[in-house]
């Protein structure tokens, strides 16, 4: 019998999944289980099922999805509602064949209807007509939701769910054609101040307002979610609306981001909005009063979260993630903590 409760973070690899290891390793209250890909395919069920019979796990945190962004998901819709559904299928279900009283889904506010009045309160679910470039994933979701309150009406389980806002930070994808918008801004603002180019143009109008949570916050909101007494959580939710919102409760424009990202890196020249372009959404922002009423709000201003997140991107540079990057540790000069990686870029020969 171990002392310590044997937590499984499935996804541990991914942005939130990697957070939340972090969160459950300082505090060092539990010991920590996870298993690459390789080790585990959660759209196996006969693994899955092996993996929790074998572990004795107590509680779970469900952070494994598919996802990509507005290109992956119109090219490969079928991959995403089916992968993601069975990954949930399969470890809510064997979870409890296990005995797991606990778990944690985590999911995306992608739920809530493209349309819905702001900010986005957790009754606004399946009112209205999802944003079709994301609907598999959504309806995936949305699914797992209801096999989390599903389980919990038949079997008396206490499986949660969260639904948290744009997440950015350490970790992070920066794939050119499919990250989302933080991450793909400090990529190129950086590669701009590399290469010295007069402007950055960026799609649409620059209008919309977005909000956007450092990740190692969301880590702390599912932390503490997780912990909430079980009649507290429950006061706090309804049966068939059992979610909760993860946000900041604040938004910015897409054109004030881009120059909070742009300050961050550094870049001098010109941002450019091409209005020609679509802008999506007018106003995604999530209300968050629930979360603040059970004792959580976030505690990351966006600009600090941007600092940490470019130094994250650079780190991920100087580790591999950019062949012909030339990188080099200096002590910090601007009292942040941790090193500072100054790089360069090699200049291609004919």
């Amino acid at each position: 019998m171990h002392n310590k409760p044997r937590i499984y973070v499935a996804g541990h690899s991914g942005l939130v999944g990697s957070a939340i290891v972090r969160a459950l390793g300082a505090a060092d209250k539990a010991e920590i289980v996870t298993r690459s890909h390789d080790e585990l395919e959660l759209t196996d069920q006969a693994q899955v099922r092996e993996f929790f019979r074998s572990e004795g796990i107590d509680q779970v945190y469900l952070a494994a999805a598919k996802v990509g962004g507005i290109h992956a998901n119109h090219t490969y819709p079928a991959e995403f509602i089916y992968d993601n559904l069975m990954v949930q299928a399969n470890v809510v279900h064997e979870a409890w064949r296990a005995g797991v009283r606990k778990l944690l889904f985590l999911g995306s506010s992608c739920i809530y209807p493209r349309l819905a009045a702001q900010p986005i309160r957790e009754e606004y679910l399946m009112n209205g007509m999802l944003e079709p470039t994301n609907e598999p994933y959504a309806m995936a979701k949305i699914a797992g939701i209801k096999l989390c309150e599903s389980y919990n009406r038949q079997y008396g389980t206490d499986y949660r769910s969260v639904m948290p806002t744009n997440l950015y930070g350490p970790g992070d994808n920066y794939h050119p054609e499919n990250s989302h918008v933080i991450p793909a801004l400090l990529r190129r603002f950086h590669e701009a101040k590399a290469s010295a180019a007069p402007e950055v143009v960026i799609w649409g109008s620059g209008k919309p307002m977005r909000e956007f949570l450092y990740v190692d916050d969301m880590a702390a909101a599912s932390v503490h979610v997780m912990a909430l007494a079980p009649e507290a959580y429950a006061a706090a939710t309804d049966p068939m609306h059992s979610h909760i919102n993860v946000g900041t409760g604040q938004d910015v424009t897409i054109a004030e981001l881009a120059c909070l990202v742009g300050q961050t890196v550094g870049y001098r020249g010109e941002i450019v909005f091409d209005a020609s372009k679509p802008d999506g959404t007018p106003r995604k922002l999530l209300d968050v009063s629930k979360l603040a009423a059970l004792g959580w709000r976030a505690s990351t201003p966006l600009a600090e979260g941007l600092e940490r997140a470019y130094r994250a991107y650079l780190a991920h540079l100087c580790a591999g993630g950019d062949p012909d990057a030339r990188c080099e540790m200096h002590n910090r000069t601007d009292g942040a903590s941790g090193p500072e990686w100054r790089i360069s870029h090699r200049t291609a020969h004919a």
